[in-house]
This record gives structure tokens, C-alpha cells and sequence, in this order.
């Protein structure tokens, strides 16, 4: 009795799930085709990607359907095909940095293989094989080895592993076919083919630029550090009235912590571009990694200061009162020139003024500090324990100007290289502005009456009278010698 309870519950069970497996099915593919469309709309240039990889194969698989091509290339003409799928990359740095490593390494291994192979038929048939096996191993040995080297490693790396399987495949297949030379043609030209069209297609349709990410990126980080310092005094003084969505922005600068391995990569890439936009050929990009470490390390010093936010052991109410106006002004002031450095990388633009007002304002906040900190002098060591977090916190601060600064410097010079635009005082510009509306011009035509030596040379003058509103000219002088009628018509 009781196991045909269990067989019942089993059955009932079997065909519940069975009835709810439409439901769950519906669900399961609602919730990723959700997925699916969030992630194209977080960057839809990853759409448009795949859009351009999809033409850049169609283009090359016309080697394989136009007869004309597919009688001139033949079966080689699938390295074309495999030459798109290695290649195309996001942006246009890394799909010139593949393509051209692969060219120039298929081109230079091609021409060695082959030479390769004329080299051993001198020693015969018995010979032939263990030349060949010699210069396989030495130059796959040394390409392998120069790929530990840190430059190639970085740049060239795609390029020598090319260079290995490209001198073996031409230097092994050499020994079993006479037909070496149009073999080794029709592999390069294909090759040629596919990474010409994915370098075409990656520059000319929605181009997506390693050097315009990392100059955003870079100017972003900037700005996730003057968002932390524009809420550290209420995170510090008053943590109940910080709301969770504030509390979230301000955390934004821990993703700058981890972006090093990114800003490398793009910085690389970058050097592969041609210039485009506002970015010349030989745009410095070294410099934005001078610039993201120094970054780097003023969000490890809001790391740190995010330590004492949380932290349950803070100085006293009394001491912190004390302090919290030059903090408040300090953090304030930071914050603002930091803004102005994202603002001037963000727009190519010199405003090193605004700049170094603010880090003036808060280096007289930092004498205010320390003047109220001398004041707070505890009297006894237990006093000097209790206020030995807001002290410390207050030193970090110090600190975090000082990186500050160092960035405005490095921005400075990178501002020079770059070729930033000079940005205008606006003062200074409506002073310029009033000045040149309080000129005055006249034109008028110099007839032959008013030769005053008589000369009859023939000569075409124009007198033009340009004065001062403030002090308008009491007489004009005539230096025109024999002019002829003229008329001169001023609209």
C-alpha cells in the first residue's frame, strides 16, 4: 500500500513538471533574450561590431564564389576567410595591430621558408631534410625566445607566432611539393586580401578608436575622484544623512583600482591608429599611463580614507567640530580642480588658472588645518589616542592634494604635447571684445585734387583713417602722391 503511494506521488510529481515545463521554458528564454538586449544597449557599438565582422566575411567569401578568383586562388583562398576571423578586433588599434603583424611576418616568413627550401635542395636529397629540420628548429627556437622580450611582447607578439607557423608550414610543405613559389604567392596574397579588407571595413564603417576610449576613460577616472571628494565630508561628518544612491556613487572610484591591465591594452592599440578626430599621428599616449598612475594612486589614498569613513573609532565630536571647516574646504577645493583637469582633458582645452586656484585654495585650507590642529593639542595621552584617527585622516587629505597637484603638473605637460586649444579668461575676453567696438574706420577715396606736389605719376591709393573713440583725430594727414580717380565702395 504504501508503495503505491510513493509511485502515485512520483507520477504526480513527473506530470506537474511536465506541465509546468512550458511555463518555465518561457520564462528561462524571456529572461535571457532580456539579458541579451540590455547588453547591446549598454554599448551598442558591440552590435554594430558584429555587424561589420559579418560584411568582412561576406567580402572575402567572394574568393571562394566568383569563379574568376576561386581559378586564381583556389583552395587558398580559405586562409582569406581564416585571416578575417583572427584579425577583425573591436577597435581599429587592434585590427591594424593584427593585420599588419600578420602581413609583415606572413611576408618575411614566406621569403625565408622559401629561401629555405632552395638552400637545402643544394645538399641533395638525403641532405635536404636535415637542413630544413636545422632552420626550422634555430629560427622557431629565436622567434620563440624574442616573444619573452617585454617591447615584443607588447606589440609584436602576433606577429612572431605568425612568423613561426608561416616559415613552418612553407619551409615542411616545401619538401614534398615543386611548387613552392605559387604555393607561398597564393597564402600570402589571400592573407593580404582578408586583412586589407578587415582593416577597410574596421576604419571606414563606425570606427571604434583605442585612443578616443582611453582619452574618455582617463578623463572619467578624473571625475569618479571629484565625485568621492564632493561627498567625503558628508560620508565623514554626517554618515545618517548620506543616502544609499549617494553612498554608491561615491564608491565609483574603486573601479579605477583595477584598470591598469585596460589602459595598458588601450594605449597600446592606440599607437597603431592613424590620427583621426582631435588626435594627431604622433599623439603622445605614454603619457595618459603617467597620467592613470598618478590617478591610480590618489584612489589608493581614497582607499584608505574610505577605511576611516567606515570605521566605528573616530576622534571626538569637540576635535572633529574643530576640524571640519578646513576639511570641508580642502575636499571642496580638490574636488573642483579635479573636476577642471577632467573638464580639460575631456575638452583638449588649457585652463591651468581655474586649476591652480583651486589647489592654492585648498593648500591655505591645509595652513587652516594645521592651525586648528595646534590649537586641539591634547593634554593628556589618552586625549592624544582619541584623536589620532582624525589626525591620521586629515594627513591623507594632505596627501591626496599633493597627488592632486602632481596630476595637474602631468596634465600641464601632457596639454603641450597634446596641443591643447588655449582657453580664454572670459574677463579678459569681454575686455578684448569692449576695446575693439571702440574703434572706428573710415574709407574714403583719394582724388587727383588732393596731390599737393603736383605730381602727374599715376598711382592708386586709398587713404584709410582709423581713430579712437576716446580721442578722435583733430586733423588727417595726406601722404598720397598722384592718385588717380578711384571709388571705393564700402558695404
Amino acid at each position: 500500500m504504501e508503495m503505491d503511494l510513493n509511485a502515485q506521488e512520483k507520477k504526480t510529481g513527473f506530470f506537474q513538471r511536465l506541465k509546468e515545463f512550458p511555463r518555465k521554458l518561457k520564462d528561462g528564454v524571456t529572461k535571457r533574450v532580456k539579458n541579451v538586449i540590455k547588453f547591446g544597449k549598454d554599448d551598442p557599438r558591440r552590435i554594430i561590431h558584429s555587424m561589420k565582422v559579418g560584411v568582412a566575411l561576406t567580402l572575402v567569401s567572394l574568393l571562394y564564389y566568383v569563379r574568376p578568383l576561386y581559378i586564381s586562388f583556389g583552395v587558398t583562398g580559405m586562409w582569406a576567410i581564416l585571416t578575417v576571423v583572427v584579425v577583425f578586433e573591436f577597435t581599429v588599434g587592434g585590427t591594424l595591430s593584427k593585420g599588419l603583424n600578420r602581413g609583415f611576418a606572413t611576408l618575411i616568413a614566406g621569403a625565408l621558408g622559401v629561401g629555405a627550401v632552395h638552400l637545402a635542395r643544394f645538399f641533395g636529397h638525403q641532405g635536404e631534410p636535415i637542413v630544413l629540420a636545422i632552420l626550422v628548429f634555430s629560427l622557431g627556437a629565436a622567434a620563440t625566445f624574442s616573444r619573452f622580450f617585454p617591447r615584443i611582447k607588447q606589440r609584436y607578439d602576433y606577429g612572431a607566432l605568425i612568423f613561426i607557423l608561416t616559415f613552418s608550414l612553407v619551409a615542411i610543405s616545401g619538401y614534398r611539393t615543386d611548387e613552392i613559389l605559387i604555393m607561398a604567392y597564393q597564402r600570402l596574397s589571400t592573407i593580404l586580401i582578408g586583412g586589407t579588407i578587415c582593416i577597410l571595413v574596421s576604419i571606414f564603417i563606425c570606427p571604434v578608436w583605442a585612443g578616443e576610449d582611453l582619452h574618455k576613460m582617463i578623463a572619467n577616472n578624473i571625475n569618479k575622484l571629484a565625485i568621492y571628494l564632493e561627498g567625503f565630508e558628508g560620508e565623514y561628518f554626517q554618515p545618517e544623512k548620506i543616502s544609499k544612491e549617494t553612498n554608491s556613487c561615491v564608491r565609483e572610484y574603486k573601479s579605477i583600482l583595477t584598470s591598469k591591465s585596460t589602459e595598458d591594452t588601450l594605449a597600446n592599440l592606440a599607437r597603431w591608429e592613424p590620427g583621426h578626430g582631435r588626435f594627431r599621428l604622433r599623439h603622445p599616449w605614454k603619457k595618459y599611463l603617467k597620467i592613470a598612475g598618478l590617478v591610480r594612486q590618489c584612489a589608493f589614498h581614497f582607499e584608505i580614507l574610505n577605511g576611516y569613513v567606515l570605521s566605528n573609532d573616530k576622534a571626538p565630536q569637540e576635535f572633529d567640530s574643530k576640524i571640519q571647516e578646513p576639511i570641508t574646504t580642502m575636499s571642496r577645493e580638490v574636488g573642483e580642480a579635479l573636476k577642471a583637469i577632467a573638464k580639460s582633458i575631456k575638452t583638449m582645452s588649457k585652463d591651468s588658472a581655474c586649476v591652480n586656484s583651486h589647489i592654492d585654495n585648498s593648500k591655505k585650507a591645509i595652513e587652516n588645518l594645521r592651525i586648528a590642529l595646534k590649537s586641539s593639542y591634547p593634554e593628556t595621552e589618552k586625549d592624544l589616542l582619541e584623536i589620532i584617527p582624525g589626525v591620521t585622516m586629515a594627513s591623507i587629505l594632505i596627501e591626496v592634494v599633493n597627488c592632486v597637484e602632481k596630476i595637474s603638473e602631468a596634465v600641464e605637460e601632457f596639454s603641450g604635447l597634446a596641443h591643447f586649444k588655449e582657453t580664454l579668461d572670459p574677463k579678459l575676453s569681454a575686455d578684448i571684445g569692449q576695446h575693439q567696438l571702440l574703434h572706428r574706420g573710415s574709407v574714403k577715396p583719394v582724388l587727383d585734387g588732393d596731390n599737393e606736389k603736383g605730381d602727374n605719376s599715376s598711382s592708386s591709393h586709398v587713404l584709410i583713417t582709423v581713430h579712437d573713440e576716446e580721442q578722435p583725430p583733430t586733423a588727417t594727414a595726406k601722404n598720397v602722391l598722384g592718385a588717380e580717380k578711384t571709388r571705393v565702395d564700402v558695404v
